[in-house]
């Protein structure tokens, strides 16, 4: 054993006396610390030495290949920098120069919608959760009380997996559904996500995103609900002059249910002014919570009351930033980021 490793020593120092390039040295390395190398099968024949001898033996190697990885290193930052010379002197660079500019990233206007959301919601008090994107009927559709022949349920609406009643969520309530189930009352809960849709055109994608809130208590009314949404669009869309318009509606899950719509204008340049003026769009749906989805969901309907709301996340972002074709969102051109992301 001793023997192997004064011949290792000595090769290794013969044959590192003769490098001259990073090449040869990195082949060097490979011969002596390698998978294969003689220092390896040094380490492998220990096991056949007594305990004593093993101590002894295992010390010294690891010596030795601590001895030869320094000076690979040592040799190995020279080199580096002889051939940064070499290069200087042979292509005559220019060390005046000023350095390249470093390209930033941008954010995609998803990203920074998605985050406002989330402060906006948390500031007024809501918890956020999160529920599978991949889900089954009873928390997409039968808990929130859509029955079995709504449209919602067809092929050409939703996306099912092969072979399964499994379904790509079409709404972010099915977290709703799985936090009161979980949870009781009182509870004030938002949840941030993918949806999936069979739909495609300029203002629909097959997938996008949603954000729904809801809360559930022994006293919650229209009141709050309207209180909340006033809060968020105003902060959101940076403007106190921002107005609601409820107008009757109807969803499956919600009784009453609202559309509620927000006033514009148009200015010279065509684009859309939120907060001002008296034209109104919708821009969300709402509504009271139906006692069928609390009664699913195993909550006493007769002690609590609630109010849910959704809104489209690239919906915000196209109002807010004047961008008018949903499918740009999610073509990857650089070309979207560069004039609509932020630094």
């Amino acid at each position: 054993m001793k023997q192997k490793i004064t011949e290792i020593s000595q090769n290794f120092a013969q044959e590192i006396a003769k490098i001259s390039s990073l090449n040869d040295l990195e082949n060097i390395r490979i011969k002596f610390l390698g998978k294969k190398s003689a220092i390896n099968d040094l380490f492998g024949e220990l096991k056949n030495l007594a305990n004593d001898e093993k101590r002894e033996a295992g010390a010294v190697i690891n010596e030795l290949r601590a001895e030869i990885t320094q000076k690979i290193t040592d040799l190995k930052e020279k080199l580096e920098i002889s051939e940064i010379n070499k290069k200087l002197e042979n292509e005559k660079i220019d060390l005046t120069l000023p350095a390249r500019a470093e390209f930033k990233g941008y954010l995609h206007p998803l990203t920074k919608v998605k985050a406002e959301v989330k402060v906006i919601l948390q500031d007024l008090g809501f918890e956020f959760a999160d529920g599978p994107e991949v889900e089954d009927d009873f928390h997409n559709f039968s808990a929130l009380n859509i029955p079995k022949d709504h449209p919602a349920r067809q092929m050409q609406d939703t996306f099912y997996l092969k072979n399964s009643e499994m379904l790509l969520r079409t709404h972010t309530s099915n977290t709703q559904i799985r936090k009161m189930l979980s949870s009781k009352p009182p509870m004030q809960i938002a949840s941030l996500g993918r949806v999936f849709r069979c739909d495609s055109d300029k203002t629909h994608t097959p997938m996008f995103h949603q954000v729904e809130g809801f809360a559930v208590g022994e006293n919650i009314t229209m009141g709050n609900l309207k209180w909340v949404l006033e809060n968020f669009l105003q902060r959101f869309f940076e403007s106190k002059n921002v107005e609601l318009r409820f107008r009757p509606s109807f969803f499956p899950f919600t009784e009453p249910s609202a559309e509620v719509d927000i006033n514009y204008s148009i200015d010279q340049q065509n684009r859309i002014i939120i907060g001002k003026g008296d034209k109104f769009m919708e821009i969300l749906g709402c509504g009271m919570i139906h006692p069928n989805v609390l009664k699913n969901c195993q909550i006493d309907a007769d002690k609590n009351q609630g109010f849910a709301f959704g809104i489209g996340i690239e919906r915000l972002a196209m109002l807010k930033y004047g961008i008018n074709d949903l499918r740009l969102f999610f073509e990857n051109d650089i070309r979207f980021l560069q004039h609509y992301g932020f630094n």
